[in-house]
């Protein structure tokens, strides 16, 4: 890994993330070893030039070469992918830094694909050192790190950890993600026509390792339910289907140290009744409007397209505040995550970066394999996500 040329390969850079991610890490990390790569140089050459880098590497690799993505990989201690659909695009990628030992980062929020993938590229990675990590932006690192972080504290107050804890969205402001559209869209079609992918999105325990037995988790949040811990109406969150999965994987792969009946669940915090009914049959029409192809082509016109995204002024702007809420039944603690800029760009392109970051520099417990944020970057990412205007404090306890 030393020997590499490059500390980090960003892969995708010419799409709309990559370009944040790439101008985040000229401004602020200048003494990185690093390079931009895609299909296209005319559109490297022309991000290069915006960034005012001259000597910045490029590097020519289409998400369909299996040779120019291995030759890439070869050369990165971790490649940064920011090009989706990953279970349209993304396998070869995976695969190629499985085999070269290459770590690797992504923002995939698409269960179906990290569930197809797992038998054929976790051995590779395992034998190779390569540790490569899905959902590394608002999907999942606000929820999976603050269930990380919670137990942590809770552990230090009452000597065990919290058997369940409840995720709630709070207030935020930003734009919406073309690329999280078209992941939308294209997992929805492949559910449309293939049964046992869209019983993998309904599945709780999808991204659940095999040999371990599922818990007693149900289905995520469909309808509104009153929170008595948080006093407010609650309503369906459209990330909690990938969230909440991740958070029990990233439990699995530590051991279940929680319990084997640890759960956690994952709503959206709604000021009164109404805006909470609002919520859930917006949401409702919009998920079933994507499971059949008049209205879902209506949706792809009505919705951002990949590459499209907020200005500049929304997106510094912007904001999220996430909260975590755990119990042992007797006692309980509360978690605050707060970020600046807004949840699906402009906090998201920094969070992948900083784990990027964590994958090449920092010292892991982990070796090889495909994990989740919490599982494989932990401390380190808690201890860099500051730097980035993202926080994690105890709020309440007692």
């Amino acid at each position: 890994m030393s020997e590499r040329a490059f500390e980090i390969i960003l892969y995708g850079a010419s799409g709309f993330t990559g370009q944040l991610v790439a101008e985040y890490l000229a401004a602020e990390h200048g003494d990185l070893r690093w390079a931009i790569a895609g299909r296209n140089r005319q559109k490297l050459e022309h991000i290069r030039d915006k960034l005012m880098l001259p000597d910045l590497p490029i590097i020519i690799a289409d998400s369909h070469e299996t040779e120019e993505l291995a030759a890439m990989a070869g050369q990165a201690r971790t490649v940064i992918s920011t090009v989706g659909p990953y279970a349209q695009y993304g396998t070869p990628l995976l695969e190629a830094c499985a085999k070269k030992g290459t770590h690797y980062c992504d923002l995939t929020g698409e269960a179906q694909w990290m569930a197809g993938v797992f038998e054929q590229i976790n051995p590779m990675a395992q034998a190779s050192g390569a540790r490569l990590v899905h959902c590394c932006g608002f999907d999942s690192i606000p929820s999976d790190l603050s269930v990380y972080f919670l137990q942590q504290e809770f552990k230090k107050r009452y000597g065990h950890y919290a058997s369940h804890i409840s995720g709630r969205m709070g207030r935020a402001a930003g734009g919406v993600s073309g690329g999280t559209v078209a992941s939308l869209m294209f997992v929805a079609e492949q559910a449309s026509k293939d049964t046992s992918i869209r019983d993998t999105v309904m599945d709780p325990y999808a991204l659940y390792p095999a040999a371990v037995a599922p818990g007693n988790d149900v289905s995520d949040q469909a309808g509104i339910a009153w929170d008595e811990n948080f006093e407010s109406w609650t309503g369906p969150f459209v990330m909690a289907a990938i969230n909440t999965k991740v958070v029990r994987r990233s439990h699995a792969l530590a051991g279940l140290p929680y319990g084997a009946d640890f759960r956690y669940d994952e709503s959206q915090l709604c000021s009164n009744r109404t805006k909470a009914l609002l919520s859930a049959g917006g949401l409702g029409a919009v998920m079933a409007g994507t499971f059949f192809s008049p209205t879902r082509a209506v949706l792809k016109k009505l919705l951002p397209n990949p590459g499209e995204g907020p200005d500049e002024a929304t997106r510094n702007n912007g904001f999220f505040e996430f909260w975590a809420h755990g119990t042992d039944g007797s006692h309980h603690l509360r978690v605050k995550v707060s970020g600046q800029r807004d949840p699906g760009y402009g906090a998201t392109s920094r969070m992948l970066a900083q784990a990027g970051l964590c994958l090449s520099r920092d010292a892991l417990a982990v070796g090889g394999g495909i994990w989740t944020p919490a599982s494989a970057l932990g401390d380190a990412l808690l201890g860099r996500l500051p730097d980035v205007d993202i926080h994690f404090s105890v709020v309440e306890d007692d």
